[in-house]
């Protein structure tokens, strides 16, 4: 053999070993150094479990916050994990990620020059940046949500949204931003949302005159001249502490003078997909001089060819066998109600979401023709779910008018629905994106997964409508009450402790019919003391049952908000691969500490120690005197101590903050079983240790009326 064969064979083992790692690598080496970089300038934060500074694979090996499509990091969320530091200057190397969100931290310094190029959501409000938003601003071609609250950012706001078409909620509240709205405010045409409360602006708003916006907030800042005309349409405006002069010949129009203004941080999971398949450049043979080359040459330099293309043959069959795991285990993913690990349901923690929301506006449903392939006719629904009419529902709402309206959830607006036999149900309106086939599938399999969802205790999907473009879901209709107001508005006399005890065992066998009898496991990812109602016998309904996963298509990204500010959200949930049954087992601790002590989950009114629920109680459920001081004054002394103790002791397993350690729904189901036969026990003797057991044990709706008939508009999810 030639000398020239060896050294060519050596250089065909050395590529086929590079072909071999990369085909079995992760993650894009661009996408690993941006997140090195990132993670040296945040000054090597140990809460970011499996970062690290030399190699690595993110998306392999699950590194903390980021989430992944194919080989490219597409979600990076790192909110609320006290990072400090710098956020690095190679985020625009993450060519492909969609959603970054890095709100609630400490990070410091500027915003960097060069951002996600491809980004739809950023969200970095509530850190420290400072200095003014970057000029790069404009190549964001496809940003959607920016929200830079709760900063120092500082100085005049240049020309930085010229271009951006896409854009539709934006939020600059709370920061130290001065002078004149710039003109490029002018150009974007798809603003819906627009928040700048709390700056030193000054000048004349008119540039806003022409948005199509539904929500704006310029309270608090030194704006002047004329309030625009065009404003009186906008459904939810704010705009007191300015220096605004009206008019006095102007004819007089209806400001909200009724509400109090809304804070909102805009933030809401990405609703676009990326696509796994990635273009690899294809290997070319250089040009070489055959001139003089022995046969033994030629002969190790065809075998070299083909050791090559059997090499490429090899990493194309190994990454094509990956794409399909990746793609297999997607689709596993998916048909869970909420994996964590899917970056689709990770929802975007965002401080500050205060006040109440107003009335919307009456709202006619479009009706126009499209040429969207019609879901409701082409893909077949199990005959236990009804198909209803764009125009039946209409007829049923009286075209979805206020006086209607039941409340507002996660996913949008519940009407009472009357129709012509005399039935009355309930219909959410859920405020989808603009949806791409596969997307309009996925909504429809969540569709038929919830459509058989039977038990006593959840609330029944009986019907939906794809018609028109609009996404309306048909439940039965249940009392409007909701178990938070039942605990916590003082008009309503307090639930007996066994009325308390018969809620939370019917709430968890609710959860283990979803937790077990669906392979994988149905995950709720919303359970909070509104979204459980409680019908006439005062028995719990949970609703919204399965379907938050379509969370990530719809718009209603202030209702996101204030899913994650709730106090139900267990510390695990911000962990990519979480299990989400056993976040479900956090917020019904979180419920139990409700129903123990009358108290609500972030109560704001309470002092610094206090205003968090579990924060304050886990410290306490062991201590004997001070559990007793825990329980709500409205039931105290009714129930023996050792059943006090038994249920704290339940409570205290729920919200353990390691997930691995708090159990199963089915062992809470029968802790709470045994503990409700025992206390039935207790009960049968009228006097246990000298207190009279249960003395609110008459009627709770026979002293108030208002169980009747429908108590006053409550947002609450149905």
């Amino acid at each position: 053999m030639s000398r020239e064969c060896p050294s060519l064979w050596l250089t065909v083992t050395v590529f086929s070993v590079i072909l071999a790692l990369q085909a079995l690598a992760s993650t894009d080496p661009l996408d690993v150094m941006a997140l090195q970089d990132m993670y040296m300038a945040l000054n090597n934060p140990p809460q970011l479990n499996s970062w690290r500074l030399e190699g690595g694979d993110p998306c392999g090996e699950s590194w903390t916050g980021v989430s992944c499509s194919g080989s490219s990091v597409i979600y990076l969320k790192l909110s609320g994990l006290e990072l400090g530091g710098h956020l690095g200057n190679k985020l625009s190397s993450l060519r492909n990620l969609k959603h970054l969100d890095v709100s609630s931290n400490n990070v410091e310094g500027e915003i960097p020059t060069e951002l996600p190029p491809n980004a739809t959501h950023i969200n970095m409000a509530s850190n420290k940046l400072s200095q003014n938003i970057p000029q790069s601003l404009p190549t964001l071609k496809r940003i959607r949500h920016l929200n830079l609250s709760h900063n120092l950012l500082s100085g005049p706001i240049g020309n930085v949204f010229a271009g951006l078409q896409n854009l539709k909620e934006l939020d600059l509240s709370y920061n130290n931003f001065e002078g004149d709205l710039p003109s490029s405010f002018g150009s974007l045409k798809s603003l819906s949302g627009l928040f700048l409360q709390n700056n030193k602006f000054t000048g004349s708003v008119v540039y806003l005159a022409d948005l199509p916006l539904t929500e704006l907030n310029i309270e608090d800042n030194d704006f002047s001249g004329v309030i625009p005309k065009q404003f009186q349409s906008i459904p939810n405006l704010y705009f007191w502490g300015n220096k605004f002069h009206v008019d006095p010949k102007s004819p007089p129009w209806d400001f909200p003078l009724d509400t109090l203004p809304i804070r909102h941080n805009i933030s809401s999971p990405p609703t676009s997909q990326s696509s796994a398949v990635e273009n690899f450049p294809s290997i070319r043979a250089g040009k070489h001089n055959n001139k003089g080359m022995s046969s033994a040459g030629i002969a190790c330099t065809v075998g070299g060819v083909a050791l090559i293309a059997t090499c490429a043959a090899l990493f194309t069959a190994i990454r094509i066998s990956r794409a399909r795991i990746l793609r297999r285990k997607s689709l596993e993913k998916y048909s869970s109600t909420a994996p964590e690990d899917s970056p689709q349901i990770l929802a975007a923690t965002s401080p500050f979401y205060l006040g109440p929301r107003r009335m919307p506006p009456v709202r006619t449903l479009r009706t126009e023709t499209t040429c969207r392939r019609s879901f409701s006719t082409t893909y077949k629904l199990p005959p236990i779910a009804k198909l209803y009419t764009v125009a039946e529902l209409q007829s049923a709402t009286n075209n979805f008018s206020e006086e209607k309206l039941l409340g507002q959830g996660s996913l949008g607006y519940v009407y009472k629905a009357e129709f012509p036999d005399g039935q009355t149900l309930a219909v959410k309106n859920i405020n989808m994106v603009s949806l791409s086939f596969q997307e309009e599938e996925q909504f429809m399999d969540v569709i038929r997964m919830v459509s058989q969802l039977r038990h006593p205790n959840i609330v029944t999907l009986l019907g939906y409508c794809v018609e028109h473009g609009e996404h309306l879901l048909v439940y039965e209709f249940v009392r409007n009450l909701s178990l938070a107001e039942a605990l916590h508005n003082q008009v309503f006399n307090p639930l007996s402790w066994t009325i308390r005890l018969r809620i939370a065992l019917g709430i968890a066998r609710a959860l283990n019919y979803l937790h077990s009898s669906f392979s994988p496991p149905v995950a709720h990812c919303n359970i909070k003391a509104s979204n459980i109602l409680l019908d006439e016998e005062l028995m719990p309904r949970i609703s919204d049952c399965g379907i938050a996963i379509l969370r990530p298509l719809t718009s209603n990204s202030a209702s996101e908000l204030a899913i994650n500010q709730t106090g139900y959200i267990a510390p695990d949930n911000v962990e990519p691969g979480s299990d989400n049954t056993k976040c479900d087992i956090y917020a019904f601790g979180v419920i139990l500490l409700e129903l123990l002590t009358g108290r609500r989950p972030i109560d704001c009114s309470r002092s610094r120690g206090e205003f968090n629920l579990v924060t304050w109680a886990s410290s306490r459920l062991h201590d004997r005197e001070y559990l007793e001081q825990m329980v709500d004054p409205g039931i105290k002394g009714t129930f023996p101590s050792k059943t006090l103790s038994q249920f704290a002791d339940i409570i205290s397993l729920c919200i353990l903050p390691e997930k691995e350690f708090r159990p199963p729904i089915s062992e809470i189901v029968e802790s709470l079983t045994r503990l409700c036969q025992r206390f039935s026990l207790y009960k049968s003797n009228s006097v246990v240790d000298g207190i009279e057991v249960d003395p609110f044990e008459r009627s709770f709706m026979s002293t108030h009326t208002r169980f009747i008939s429908s108590p006053t508009v409550s947002y609450l999810s149905v």
